[in-house]
């Protein structure tokens, strides 16, 4: 407990420190909200692919896509990578960049206003950000709060409001630069887990031929090109996954922040191999869980005999990753929550004082 405490103390002070130096950086509204525009590839691709990802990924729907499709879950991975990074960021990157300079936009209800002649649409699209944005906020907060609940003990109201507070204290210090310098580290973070995670998995389990054959002993599907679940379901997963961030507003507007064309070249190479270890990782491990769970090992991830989809990686992580590492697990779960967050909070609060205070109630004001 003491040294949860403490590396959670540790990561809280860097990230305070790293939102007070972009604090004395921002001095405009698009310096605050989009990092003045000069956001190079490597932070670009970090706080894309950490805001894409978060830790539903690796509690909830990695234990429930890998119970019910086996190593076939490892199709989303390759969807998620191919279309939803690559692809957004080679059809859309640099034709978004582009003209959110010539039309001087900063938000996404802003471009299409301008784009389009259109102040319904501005309207449509401000409320539409903010009525769907904070529902998704919360159930991050949600599993945050439960993180920290486990962890420590806290009351789900106190870890509630700790967290809220954190999270609106480290953006207003130093808006959209200092989130992407904490997206790098938090990406970071990210990576080595994932790598310990998978290392622990196939030490645990004997090697890949061993994991593969143990699973196939449980049901020949689990390892099959398209497991249990069926094809069509699975299709569904990868297009509905992948395609999302075509339009996901927490994500297109990173574009606008990217500083030239070559920034986001490099970027899309870095964001899709990052995103293919994430995913790759979440669903290889989702998998490997029918290996190492059963009513009888862990019962706290079954009731009445059926897996409790959101116990199962929970339990899955204490058998597999040694109690030393446990905290970098903690941390791997804490990163992917804290970077989506902190997309979620910019974008939505930015629809409210940018999109409709700014562009509907008090009109004078300005960047």
């Amino acid at each position: 407990m003491l040294i949860k405490a403490v590396a959670i103390g540790a990561y809280a002070a860097m990230i305070l420190a790293i939102g007070w130096l972009g604090l004395r950086k921002a001095r405009t509204f698009t310096d605050f909200f989009l990092g003045g525009r000069t956001v190079g590839p490597l932070m670009s691709a970090f706080t894309y692919a950490t805001a894409y990802f978060s830790a539903v990924l690796f509690i909830g729907f990695a234990g429930k896509i890998g119970w019910g499709f086996g190593l076939s879950g490892l199709w989303i991975a390759l969807g998620n990578a191919v279309v939803g990074v690559f692809g957004v960021w080679a059809l859309l990157g640099n034709r978004i960049r582009r003209m959110s300079v010539e039309l001087q936009v900063t938000t996404m209800p802003e471009f299409l206003e301008r784009r389009y002649d259109s102040r319904f649409l501005k309207l449509l699209a401000s409320l539409a950000v903010f009525l769907f944005l904070v529902p998704y906020s919360a159930a991050v907060f949600i599993g945050l709060s439960y993180l920290f609940k486990a962890n420590f003990g806290f009351g789900f109201s106190t870890a509630l409001l700790v967290m809220g507070l954190f999270t609106a204290f480290y953006l207003v210090l130093g808006g959209y630069k200092s989130m992407t310098m904490i997206d790098v580290i938090f990406g970071m973070v990210m990576c080595v887990g994932s790598a310990v995670l998978v290392g622990s998995t196939l030490e645990k389990a004997g090697g890949l031929a061993k994991l593969t054959a143990g699973l196939s002993a449980v049901d020949p599907r689990l390892t099959a090109a398209v497991g249990p679940g069926g094809a069509w379901p699975l299709f569904a997963l990868v297009f509905l996954t992948s395609v999302a961030p075509f339009a996901m507003p927490q994500l297109v507007q990173k574009f606008y922040a990217i500083k030239d064309e070559r920034a986001v070249k490099r970027g899309m190479v870095a964001s899709t191999a990052f995103s293919l270890l994430i995913a790759g990782t979440a669903y290889f491990t989702g998998a490997s869980a029918r290996l190492f769970l059963t009513p009888g090992s862990a019962p706290a991830a079954f009731a009445g005999g059926k897996p409790v989809f959101d116990a199962l990686m929970p339990e899955f992580l204490a058998k597999v990753v040694p109690s030393s590492l446990s905290i970098l697990m903690m941390l791997l779960i804490l990163s992917a929550s804290m970077s989506t967050l902190a997309a979620l909070v910019l974008i939505s609060s930015s629809s409210v004082v940018k999109d409709l205070y700014g562009g509907f109630v008090n009109r004078s004001v300005t960047d």
